[in-house]
């Protein structure tokens, strides 16, 4: 009887503390990677090369470079699956990624113009994407079903502490251009102790399926039929982080153009935001994450937190006040921190092969950028159209915001129905 080669099999063994540690200061860099840009550096880029279309090139930016982040992520999952070198599967994505995206980051600083600052967002994405693939993939391959509760807290803790720091370093520095310097540099300082010892296993030349075009491609379709499970966790993903995506990507400017705080006032008070996030997110991740796994169950963290983040969200637009943003990042870290750890561990229990982790974390992966692609457009027409007819109250600080508003109940009406289709996933308690 064959056996499944080692890169293949199931793990049994839990990783050593120190390998945890590891990835997660990589993910660490990683995430900083992403967010410093996405929630400082993007926005003062985009109001200092076209001031009066500032949302709009926004919009563009980020949409673009979710899009590509939508193709490259599965894709250099599929690829990492099949790779054969003696280093192993994941670790040459990782380190490829980061060097990648750190070179990107660095055309970013000197962007003269949109279409660079579009072409170096997209490589940012598609390099990034395939550290993601990478990073991601490794929990599957080398933690036993039982801790991915515990290890999904401590990644989603991770990620929290990488945008915190990203946006930090952007919020710190003096420039655009330093803040993208100093992400590049972070970045590939966290990934290189985890490349060097992180226990990859390789994939035997043998163990590779032929190369045919027509399969590979056809791979990337999961039929809803013939893995229901897989299906409904990629929907309940893509609503609950479209809802994230609304509630977030226009903070920047909801805190200066609604609440009337300056540009420097407004920068500082989003870094204030996500550290109140990050630290409630880290109060209840990794705790909720060991609970799961202990219970062996994942379904009912999922549907309650997603839920409470949906009406985190409906208190910004309800409010529309400095301490209803401060009580919406509270409670959306709380939340946030429990649907992040456990909702991996379902997921990571619903994929169809091991042969192919990488490839199918990248497809659920989509459900995580494709929000990206979405959440602008949606928000972009909402916010034009009520200015248009004149909702879009320029306030002082005393105003209300009916644009706002409708963005905000949206990402509350995501956040719900992500929760709700949670229950249609029946192999995973």
């Amino acid at each position: 009887m064959s056996t499944l080669p080692a890169a293949l099999a199931e793990p049994t063994v839990t990783p050593p503390s120190r390998w945890v540690a590891l990835l997660a200061l990589a993910s660490v860099g990683l995430w900083a990677g992403f967010f410093g840009p996405i929630q400082v550096l993007l926005a003062q880029q985009a109001e200092s090369l076209d001031p009066a279309n500032k949302e709009q090139v926004l919009a563009l930016v980020t949409g673009l470079g979710a899009l590509v982040s939508v193709v490259c992520n599965p894709l250099a999952g599929a690829f990492s699956d099949r790779t054969t070198l003696r280093a192993g599967r994941r670790v040459p994505w990782l380190v490829g990624g980061a060097l990648g995206g750190a070179a990107f980051l660095a055309l970013l600083s000197v962007a003269p113009n949109v279409p660079v600052m579009v072409l170096a967002w997209c490589g940012v994405q598609a390099t990034l994407n395939a550290m993601l693939a990478a990073t991601t993939a490794v929990i599957p391959d080398q933690v036993p079903v039982d801790r991915r509760g515990r290890i999904g807290g401590i990644a989603a803790v991770a990620q929290t502490v990488g945008v915190v720091a990203g946006t930090g370093i952007a919020a710190a520095t003096g420039s655009i251009a330093a803040g993208y310097l100093s992400i590049a540099v972070f970045l590939v300082v966290l990934a290189v102790p985890f490349a060097l010892t992180s226990r990859d296993v390789a994939l035997p030349a043998e163990a590779r399926p032929p190369f045919e075009l027509r399969t590979f491609v056809a791979s990337f379709w999961i039929s809803p039929r013939g893995h229901a499970d897989f299906a409904w966790a990629w929907v309940t993903r893509f609503l609950v982080n479209l809802g994230n995506a609304l509630g977030l990507l226009y903070l920047l400017y909801f805190l200066k153009d609604v609440l009337g705080f300056s540009s420097d006032e407004a920068e500082d008070r989003v870094f204030l935001l996500t550290a109140l996030y990050a630290v409630t997110l880290l109060l209840t991740a990794v705790i909720f994450g060991i609970w799961s796994d202990r219970l062996g169950r994942r379904k009912v963290f999922v549907i309650w937190s997603g839920l409470v983040s949906g009406c985190a969200v409906a208190v910004l637009g309800i409010g529309q006040s400095w301490p209803s943003a401060v009580a919406a990042a509270v409670v959306m870290g709380c939340a946030y921190g429990i649907y992040t750890a456990v909702d991996f561990a379902l997921i990571t229990q619903v994929l169809p092969t091991a042969t192919d982790r990488a490839k199918d974390l990248g497809v659920i992966n989509i459900a995580n950028a494709l929000p990206q692609v979405v959440a602008p457009v949606l928000a972009g027409v909402l916010l034009a159209v009520v200015e248009a007819s004149g909702g879009l109250v320029e306030s002082d600080g005393d105003g209300f915001s009916v644009g706002y508003f409708a963005v905000y109940f949206l990402a509350f009406l995501a956040s719900v129905l992500g929760s709700v289709f949670v229950t249609r996933i029946r192999g995973v308690r």
